[in-house]
This record gives structure tokens, sequence and C-alpha cells, in this order.
């Protein structure tokens, strides 16, 4: 497995990480074969966050990783907060959000709660999970100084922030900002796109996310890209969609060439780019998360990386 480096830390993970939004839908037992099928591929690192499953995908969690027989050391393990749920619209697995709260109170109460249902004593990273307006910077750093400090969490980071919402939360907390967790992918261009088209006048050159990966590279910050396979805001993966025949064209080209599969050249393409990312697996099937996994092994061209690009329905000025 392809490693990287965790923002500007020694710290070494795994190139592709496990989410584990969707391990509410498996049983403890079902769910440590997963960890124990991910580990043996060589991942080390994964990624949660409170509200998966209403806290429940947590809680699965920390009752598998105990029935695998992996020791707690064995992962790098993060968790996200903030977001606190509205009872009446959560449903399932999708869940949406009251109001985001970054209040000393509640990040230290969060943090409490998830390592309660993931029977863990420390979160090695920590991470603000969308911003939050009305964020008091010099209350989010009490509450981290607190954190590290009893041990609860050793990193920090944040999810969905752009460049001036990190330098304002970084001027504050004494702790170097690691992370930064962020929907990119084949289908999901924007943060590169913009760029592609400086100085013109077309709608690919709308910059929606403020140089997001420019000001990630400048500061050693890694990005983290969730739902990497999938198009628009969870509105369905581009894999083998007849929507997208162009792109699933090419993407089993390059996957027949390389003896992988689609899931693996999608992989493969966002961690071609040179900005340290680290690619989030969010299946819960084994078949997937080894076909996905194998991607980490399969480096594109240039020209094959801005192929995809193009199938995806891109182009250049």
């Amino acid at each position: 497995m392809k490693t990287i480096q965790i923002g500007a830390s020694q710290l070494k993970a795994s190139a592709v990480a496990l989410g584990i939004m969707r391990m509410v839908r498996l049983d403890p037992s079902a769910a440590a074969n997963v960890l124990a099928q991910v580990h043996d591929r060589g991942i080390n690192y994964i990624d949660s966050a409170d509200i998966y499953g209403n806290g429940d995908s947590e809680r699965i969690f920390g009752q598998a990783l105990k029935q695998s027989g992996l020791k707690r050391e064995d992962f790098f393990i993060q968790s996200k907060g903030g977001i606190v749920l509205d009872p009446k619209k959560s449903a399932g697995e999708l869940v949406f959000g009251q109001r985001y709260d970054f209040s000393k109170q509640h990040l230290i109460a969060t943090i409490d709660k998830i390592l309660q249902r993931m029977q863990l004593d420390y979160l090695d990273a920590f991470l603000l999970h969308r911003p939050d307006p009305l964020m008091d910077p010099a209350e989010v750093a009490a509450a981290f100084d607190e954190l590290q400090a009893s041990g609860k969490v050793r990193h920090f980071g944040v999810s969905n922030f752009n460049p001036m919402q990190v330098e304002m939360l970084q001027a504050a907390v004494s702790q170097k900002l690691m992370i930064n967790q962020l929907q990119f992918g084949v289908m999901h261009t924007g943060p590169i796109q913009f760029g592609l088209h400086t100085n013109m006048q077309d709608a690919a050159s709308l910059n929606h996310d403020g140089e997001i990966i420019e000001y990630s590279r400048l500061h050693h910050m890694t990005i983290q890209a969730w739902s990497p396979y999938q198009y628009g805001m969870f509105a369905g993966t581009f894999i083998d969609n007849p929507k997208f025949p162009e792109l699933n064209k090419k993407l089993q080209a390059l996957a027949d060439q390389y003896g992988v599969t689609k899931n693996a050249i999608a992989t493969a393409w966002i961690l071609r780019h040179p900005a340290n990312m680290q690619v989030i697996l969010g299946s819960m099937n084994p078949q997937h998360l080894d076909e996905s996994i194998a991607g980490a092994d399969v480096t594109l061209t240039r020209q094959e990386w801005y192929d995809v690009y193009f199938a995806a329905g891109n182009d250049l000025p």
C-alpha cells in the first residue's frame, strides 16, 4: 500500500483510508471482517464522524475492533464533529443538521461521546465537520487545548473549510491543522477546474473553493477526498452509470490496460495529483473495497490522467 505523510507531521498513513459511515449496515461480526480485510490490504487509517448512522456506525466499529483481534495501535483513528442533528429530519443513514456548533462545551462533550461509542481512550485526529459561521476561534482553541492536554485527541483538522476559514482558525489554535477533508474526484473537479480556466469568463472559471488545493499544498495540509466515486451531492456513483458513457468507456480501457477495475482507476486518478491526497473509501462491500484499494498501486501517466479528465466532460481552454 502506498503511504502518504499526514500534514507537516512525520506520521505515515495509507494513501487509502476506510470511512465507516455505512458501517451501520453491518453487525459487529461482519464489521470485524471488514476491518481485518482492510488491515490485511495495508489500510491503517479509519475515518468517522459522530453523526454517521446517528452514532451507531461508531458503536458498531468499537465492537468490531474488539472482535477483530486487531490492536488499537493498528489504526490511525479520526472522527469529526460539530453538526447537531435535527431529530425530526434524521432517517437511517441520511441525516440533516439542525445547526453547527463549535462551542467549547459541545466539542468536548462530542469527543467524550465518540470515545465512549468507539470504546477508545483517545482519537488520533479530530476534525471540525463543516464551517460554523458562529465559530469563536478562541473558544475552539480552548477546546482543542483541553482535549489535547487530557490526551483525548492528539491531532486536529477541519472538513469542507475554505482557505480563509482555515487561516482564521489557525491563527487562534496552537495546534497545526493537519487535514482538510473535501469532496474531490473524477466527477467533482471544481477545485482544479477553475484554475485551468484562469483568465476566462466561462462557467468553468468560477472559483467556488478559494484555491483550496493550492493553499493546502503551500501549508502542508493533507486533503482527504470524500465520496471519490460520487457525482453531485450524494447523487450516486458514476461507475457503470449510463449517464456517463464516455467516462466509463475510458475508465474501462485503462482498467483493462492495468489489469484492475474502473474503481481502481478512479482511485489512481485522485492519487496521481501531487497534492498529497488521501482517498476515503466508504464501501462495506469486500469486493468493492479490494477493487478500489488496488488503485493505490496504479500510477497513471500524465496523458492518461488528462484523458480521464476529458472523458468526465471537462476541457482545456
